[in-house]
């Protein structure tokens, strides 16, 4: 997040990943970008949780994690000394991507945006809506100060970008089942942002706004 201290290469290789939206060879990100995701930059993103690395073959693949999802969403710093102009158009892109592409449109993240697949279409089947389930305690946890802490469904959507909202939901209501998992409303009901509301959940009748896991 800020305060990540990514260089502008890091930040580069971030928004490289978050257009190809798939798990992609270094040689191959070499060969199309010029981008060379070296030990140095792969160790540093691994290490932030922003992607993630995978040995194949002589080389290694990478993709853009959960928490990477996240990051592009907000400010990079793509200047440097060498690429100002170039900086400057990727900065650009960037916030005219978030700030005017997306207000006009059903995206709500850069991971709608860029899914390769219609995320809207389709029932996830068992073993999937599983994998989502583990995928939702996981980004929880990197959320949570704490087991237990509530979180609000507005920071943790944003992490499932390349999740439909439906099935995200269905997950959701699956683990409300679990005995270490609760969801519940906002008390205060004059906190919620439009953003809240847009998130929310609904679930037994009431749009719900909190969750944690780790419930005693």
């Amino acid at each position: 997040m800020p305060g990540d201290d990514l260089t502008p290469s890091e930040a580069a290789i971030l928004f490289v990943l978050m257009a190809e939206a798939r798990e992609v060879l270094n040689t191959e990100l070499k060969e199309r970008y010029g981008v060379d995701v070296r030990k140095e930059y792969r160790d540093k993103l691994n290490r932030l949780g922003y992607i993630d690395s995978r040995p194949k073959g002589r080389t290694f693949q990478h993709q853009l994690a959960d928490e990477g999802w996240v990051r592009v969403q907000e400010d990079l710093n793509f200047q440097s000394s060498v690429g100002r102009i170039l900086g400057g158009a990727l900065t650009a892109l960037q916030v005219n991507l978030r700030d005017r592409v997306m207000a006009r449109s059903d995206y709500r993240t850069f991971g709608e945006m860029f899914a390769l697949t219609d995320v809207r279409a389709g029932t996830p089947q068992p073993d999937q809506r599983l994998a989502l389930g583990l995928r939702v305690r996981h980004a929880y946890a990197a959320l949570a100060a704490e087991p237990g802490a509530w979180v609000s469904l507005t920071r943790l959507r944003p992490f499932f970008g390349d999740v439909s909202a439906a099935d995200l939901d269905e997950a959701l209501r699956d683990l409300e089942r679990e005995p270490d998992v609760d969801i519940v409303p906002e008390e205060n009901q004059k906190l919620l942002t439009s953003a809240d509301v847009a998130a929310a959940l609904r679930l037994g009748g009431q749009d719900k706004h909190l969750l944690a896991i780790g419930v005693g």
